[in-house]
This record gives C-alpha cells, sequence and structure tokens, in this order.
C-alpha cells in the first residue's frame, strides 16, 4: 500500500489514471450505440419465442421488427388519405426489409393501418434514427385534419432508446450535482470535495468505456436500464468508499505527523472493510449470470465493472491526490497532530458519553492499539453517543419494535403488482403509446403486435382451425410457406402484454401444441414478454437464495462468526421486503405507476441485499475491532459513536445517487430508483442505526459464537455520579503538533 503514497509513485499513480479516463472517455460517450432495448434481445435459449424467431429467419423478411403506420381521421378516412397511405408506403419502401402488409381499413372507416417490416440492427442509435427518419417523412404526405403515426414493436424499441439516449447526459449531470452538494455539506471544505468528486468522475468514464468495449466486442447484454444504473452505482459507491477513508484518514492526520503514513494507516485500517463491502456486492452482481435472461445476465457483468473500478480508483487514485493535496486540503477544518475535541465537550454530552469515554479509558488494549485510546471516544459525535446509551437501556425493546415496524411496511407486498404493459412503461406521452390509443378505437388492440404461429404444412388446416377457435384471437391470415413450414399471423383481441392477452398466447400455445406432427411453435411481441416474465420469475427464484447463501459464507469469513453473519443477513432480508412494500404502495399511490417490471424485485434484491450488507460491515468490522480491544458491549457503543456519521452520509449519497434515476421518463428506471434510494434510506437510518445495534447488545459476546470473543467479557466499566472525581482530570493532556 506504501508505493500508493509515495513521493514519486502518487504522481504517477494519478497520471495513470488521468490517462485511462481520457483514453476511455470518448468510448463512454458512445455506450448508447450498444444498448439493446427490444425484449426479444433478454429471450432465454430455450423460450418458444427464440426457437420461432430462429424459425422464422428461413421466411423472407421473417426476423424483421414491424413498424405499425396508424392513419386516422375522426369523422371517417376521405379518398385522399387512402392515396396518402399508397404515398407513405412508397416513401417508406426503402427502410422495408420485407413486402408491406396493407392499407387495411378498419370497419368504421376512421383508421387504416400499414405494416412495414424493418430489419434487425445491433446499433441501437442507427435503428431508432431509421423510424425517427421515417416518421418525419411521412407526416408531409398526410392531408390537413387527419393524424398519423409509427407505432407498433418498432416505434416502442425507437421510442425507448430515444428516451434513454436523451435523458443519460442528464443524468450524468445531475448525479455529480448531487454527490457534490452531499460532499460540500459534509465536509465543509471549498477544496475537499473537489478530490472525491473527480475520482469518482474518472471511475465512471472508465467504467462507461469498458462496458462499451464489452458490448461491442464479447457481445455483452446492455440496456438503457443497465446503462443507467451503472451510472449511479459507480458514483454512490465511489463515494461511499471515499467517505469512509477520508474519514479513516482524517482520524490518523491526529496519531501521524506524516500524511503518508496516516494514510497508509487508514487504508491498513478502513481498506478491508471497504474491499470485503465491495466484493460483496461484486459477488452478489456476478450471482446474475446463473440467470436465463440476457438482460439479467448482462446487468450482472455491468454492476460488476462498475463497483471494481470504482474501489480501485478509490483505494489507489483518492489516496495519491489526497496526500499530495495534505492537510491543507480539509481547510479550514485542518486535523492537525495530537488533536482531539475538548474533554469538556465531551463531558457536556451527559452521564452515558461520560461513561462510555471512561469506560474506554479504563479498559486494558490489545498490542498495536495503545495509542488509540486516548483519542477515539473523546472524539465520538454526541449525538451518536446519545443513540446509542438509548438503544443500550432496552435493547431487546428496541429491536423487538422495530422489526415490527418493518413488518408493518412489508404488508405493502400484498398491493404489489408485476404486469406493467410495455405500452405503460413511459412517464410521457411518446407517439408509439399514441398510435396503439389511436388504433385501439377502431381495430382490435393487438393488431399492433401480432402473434405469429410457424408448424408443419402438412398439419396447416387443423393448425389453422385451432388458432381460429381460440379465445381471445380476432383473426388470423396465413402469411407464408416456405418448404416444410407454414406461418400464420394472429391478431390478439386484447391490449399487447395485458393478462388477456397473455391469457390467449398461452391457451394457443397449448392447443397447437396438442396437434400430432403440428410441430407448432408461437411467438410475436406479447409471446415475447410472456416468456420474459416467465423468465424473470424463474431468475427470482434461481438467484436470491443464491445471492443469500454467497452473501453469507463472505460474512462468515470476514467476521469470523456464524451468529453475527446470521443476525446481519436476518436483518437485511427484512429491510428489502420492507422497503419492496412500501414502495410497492408508493408506486400505486403516490406516483401513480400502472404496475411494476418484473425485473424489479430481482434487481431491488440484489442492490438492497448487497449494499444494504455493506454499511452493516463498515459497522460490524469496527465493532469487533473495538470489541477486541475493550470488551463486546462498549465495542458496540464505540464503534456505532465513531462510524454513525459517516456511513450516514455514505448511505445519503447512495439514496441520492439512485433517486437521480426518478427523473426517467421511464417506469421502469424510475421504480427501481426509488426502490433503491428509500431501501437504502431504510437499512442506513433504521437498520444498521437502530435494529443491528439494539441485536447486537441484547445478544452480546454470543453474537461472535463460535470465536474467542464470545468469551470474551466487557473491560471495566466505572460508574460516574455527581460524588465522582471530574473526568477530565483522569486525561491525559493533549499533544501538541503541527
Amino acid at each position: 500500500m506504501s508505493w500508493i503514497v509515495g513521493r514519486r509513485s502518487a504522481w504517477l499513480v494519478i497520471i495513470f489514471w488521468v490517462a485511462v479516463g481520457g483514453l476511455l472517455s470518448p468510448l463512454a460517450l458512445r455506450i448508447d450505440t450498444a444498448q439493446k432495448n427490444d425484449a426479444s434481445a433478454y429471450l432465454p435459449r430455450d423460450a418458444e419465442s427464440t426457437r420461432l424467431l430462429a424459425a422464422q429467419r428461413h421466411f423472407p423478411g421473417g426476423d424483421a421488427v414491424p413498424a405499425v403506420v396508424v392513419i386516422r381521421r375522426s369523422s371517417g378516412l376521405t379518398p385522399a388519405d387512402r392515396r396518402a397511405a399508397t404515398a407513405v408506403g412508397g416513401a417508406l419502401r426503402r427502410y422495408a426489409s420485407g413486402p408491406a402488409v396493407g392499407p387495411i381499413v378498419s370497419p368504421n372507416g376512421r383508421t387504416l393501418i400499414l405494416t412495414i417490416p424493418l430489419a434487425q440492427r445491433d446499433d441501437a442509435s442507427a435503428f431508432t434514427a431509421d423510424v425517427r427518419e421515417m416518421r418525419q417523412a411521412a407526416r408531409p404526405l398526410v392531408p390537413a385534419g387527419a393524424t398519423i403515426t409509427i407505432t407498433g414493436p418498432a416505434g416502442l424499441i425507437a421510442d425507448t432508446f430515444h428516451l434513454f439516449s436523451m435523458i443519460e447526459t442528464r443524468l450524468l449531470l445531475v448525479t455529480a450535482a448531487i454527490v457534490a452538494v452531499i460532499l460540500l455539506v459534509v465536509y465543509r471544505s471549498p477544496f475537499l470535495w473537489l478530490v472525491p468528486l473527480m475520482s469518482v468522475g474518472i471511475a465512471d468514464q472508465t467504467a462507461a468505456g469498458i462496458v462499451y468495449l464489452l458490448a461491442r466486442h464479447t457481445g455483452l447484454t446492455v440496456n438503457g436500464q443497465s446503462a443507467g444504473i451503472l451510472r449511479v452505482l459507480v458514483f454512490g459507491a465511489g463515494t461511499d468508499y471515499a467517505l469512509l477513508l477520508i474519514a479513516r484518514y482524517r482520524e490518523e492526520l491526529t496519531r501521524h505527523r506524516d500524511p503518508r503514513q496516516a494514510m497508509i494507516e487508514a487504508l491498513r485500517r478502513a481498506g478491508p472493510a471497504i474491499v470485503a463491502s465491495a466484493g460483496t456486492v461484486i459477488i452478489g452482481m456476478l450471482c446474475l449470470l446463473f440467470g436465463v435472461l440476457a438482460s439479467d445476465r448482462g446487468l450482472g457483468p455491468v454492476g460488476a465493472i462498475g463497483i471494481s473500478t470504482a474501489l480501485i480508483t478509490m483505494t489507489t487514485l483518492l489516496p495519491a491526490a489526497m496526500v499530495l493535496g495534505g492537510r491543507r486540503l480539509f481547510w479550514p477544518r485542518i486535523p492537525r497532530f495530537g488533536e482531539h475535541p475538548p474533554v469538556t465537550d465531551t463531558a457536556r454530552r451527559g452521564p452515558a458519553a461520560l461513561t462510555a469515554h471512561a469506560a474506554a479509558l479504563a479498559a486494558p488494549t490489545v498490542p498495536g492499539h495503545e495509542d488509540l485510546s486516548e483519542f477515539d471516544l473523546a472524539e465520538e459525535p454526541g449525538r451518536w453517543v446519545r443513540i446509542g446509551a438509548a438503544i443500550d437501556r432496552r435493547p431487546r425493546t428496541v429491536w423487538v419494535g422495530t422489526s415490527l415496524a418493518l413488518g408493518v411496511l412489508a404488508l405493502g407486498l400484498f398491493t404489489m403488482n408485476t404486469s406493467l404493459r410495455e405500452d405503460q412503461g413511459f412517464r410521457r406521452e411518446v407517439e408509439a403509446v399514441h398510435g396503439i390509443d389511436l388504433v385501439s378505437a377502431d381495430f382490435p388492440p393487438g393488431i399492433t403486435a401480432p402473434t405469429y404461429v410457424i408448424a408443419a404444412r402438412a398439419a396447416a388446416p387443423q393448425v389453422e382451425a385451432a388458432i381460429r377457435g381460440t379465445p381471445g384471437i380476432a383473426g388470423v391470415l396465413e402469411i407464408g410457406r416456405v418448404g416444410a413450414q407454414v406461418q400464420y399471423l394472429a391478431v390478439l383481441r386484447d391490449r399487447p402484454d395485458s393478462p388477456a392477452s397473455f391469457e390467449a398466447v398461452r391457451e394457443l400455445r397449448t392447443r397447437v401444441h396438442r396437434l400430432p406432427g403440428a410441430q407448432a411453435l408461437v411467438g410475436g411481441n406479447t409471446a415475447v414478454n410472456l416468456d420474459v416474465r416467465r423468465a424473470a420469475v424463474r431468475d427470482r427464484i434461481m438467484i436470491m437464495p443464491l445471492v443469500l447463501a454467497v452473501v453469507f459464507v463472505v460474512l462468515i469469513f470476514l467476521l469470523r462468526a456464524i451468529v453475527a453473519p446470521l443476525v446481519l443477513m436476518a436483518t437485511v432480508v427484512l429491510s428489502f421486503v420492507a422497503a419492496l412494500g412500501a414502495s410497492s404502495v408508493a408506486f400505486r399511490w403516490i406516483f401513480d405507476f400502472s404496475g411494476a417490471d418484473p425485473s424489479l424485485p430481482l434487481f431491488g434484491f440484489i442492490f438492497l441485499v448487497a449494499l444494504g450488507v455493506d454499511y452493516n460491515i463498515f459497522l460490524m468490522t469496527r465493532v469487533r475491532e473495538e470489541a477486541e480491544r475493550i470488551g463486546p458491549r462498549p465495542g458496540v457503543l464505540h464503534a456505532l459513536a465513531v462510524t454513525g456519521g459517516v456511513i450516514t452520509s455514505a448511505g445519503v449519497v447512495l439514496a441520492a445517487t439512485f433517486s437521480a434515476l426518478i427523473l426517467f421518463p421511464l417506469v421502469q428506471l424510475a421504480e427501481v430508483g426509488f426502490l433503491v434510494a428509500f431501501g437504502v434510506l431504510l437499512d442506513t437510518l433504521v437498520v444498521r442505526s437502530v435494529l443491528v445495534p439494539a441485536l447486537a447488545l441484547d445478544i452480546d459476546r454470543r453474537i461472535w459464537w463460535p470465536s474467542r470473543l464470545a468469551r470474551q467479557d466487557d473491560g471495566p466499566s466505572p460508574t460516574i455520579n455527581s460524588a465522582s472525581p471530574p473526568i477530565i482530570g483522569a486525561l491525559p493532556p493533549p499533544r501538541k503538533g503541527p
């Protein structure tokens, strides 16, 4: 670690990171061009929709994405409108990958649709540009008084990508501004906040550049959701690591004359907890690789790369910059060697603070800690001393009451609805959804996202009859025969992705699969989303227990105990279900969302469990350190006091950065942002600050079973009363220093 802050090597570290950030920054700005935002890109390989897409490639234009042109006049289409439809078809022919279908006029004569098949493209930006050009070319061709929109799966993909790209730069600026304001408030220094902010900015550009390269050259699936989460994850986690390291560095500056030695000690003491917490998040994210959805498997490496980059940057670039800046970075509150807050300040905090302070001074220390007792508890913030004292009076009452309150929040899970339709995922009006609304007024809504059936030609009559006889199917049309296969287009009566349309697809699959020799496959947009939802449920069932098991093992090795990890895992899970329940209520009655994305519970679980364990790691590693020195019970109170402020600040930073996702005009990202922000605040302010200390105090030394700490008694705890001599006289005079 000493090489990071050496007089020459520190400059080399800074130059290296500036060069890396400069090289990768142009690639980071292009991450949107590597995104895949259509649901079919996320399908499991064994899903029926995936197999149908493979079979469709043998048909002309079979792998196309339908763009549905809608022309509507509320008073009825005129001959000029019908001629305009022909002109529109001609103007858009150059974008088509196959023959157009239509125009088809509604029975009431007010609406017509024309379907243009567009070729699949790996470049989401180019695909969106094509749809935008189509809209611009089509509008001037329609007579006044008629409305024209381009919708269907192609329109939804283009509008989704456009919103992602439009907000991405704003998200970066807002996130950076949030972090800057919080750092200014925390440090109250005109200079210090710049160092962690610039460090995390370089980490952000580096992580985004690496993700872009992997998406382009290794097939890593990146969508707008994972790209947005990457930004807030790097900023939030990176700033957390900076807060924890700088807080310990500031402590060490009062114990060491040389800032380099102070940083080495800070890295030695705070580094293991930071590495362990980052490792927990990385392992949790990588558990997503065991999912079957490509979007889940893609988010895992994206998140792991973000956390890894933040960890490496904040434990190399940040220490080097802090040491080169020296003590003056903290101006006007420069920490001096040998100083600590006046003892009289501690005395003013009341009997609980006096008792804890006297206990720390009287407690025996282990080798290597002799120099700490003079300073540690004298620096405890009064607020956290009082909180610890209040919990210590009745720890069992506190943890039981807190658990019941969290249980009440968890009851909101009964209101949770994970059936958000694709067209309900926008928080502002977009052309694709407007087009679906226009079509739904005069056509069966499913016509904008047709369902396809491919079967053996020998069973064609039976397959067609089965399709026509399926409840929820409004019509069927044979659209091609290639070799021994035939393809049908079926129109659903209900809105795509609605529960009724999903039930129709399920029933259709059941009927055609029963036909002997038909070898039928059912796909299309609604079938794709049905398979995505099924896979999301499968991933939750498989990945959530895996994450819990992995995190539990990490905690056992880190804390060298079994009871403590069990307690921490229980509190984190309780915190997650409480946050998810409260968020479900907020989505329904505050934000008025129509539902939740099916992947939300899994994403929320990954972030809240991994990040929630983070703060418990920061607390409990300090508790163990202090328990070895002054005993289990005083160790809890002391650790809560000296870590309370910095961990709370870290939680506020992370919650604030994730709350920036609420700015997105897309429901799925806004939901992730709110859930994680609320959950992190709940975990930081309630679980880590109240529930975990109360449990640790109630269980006492047994929480460290089976380690030797479980058999260690608390150190002597002198009582303080009005007859006791002033504690000030027992303290050594403050050491003078520069």
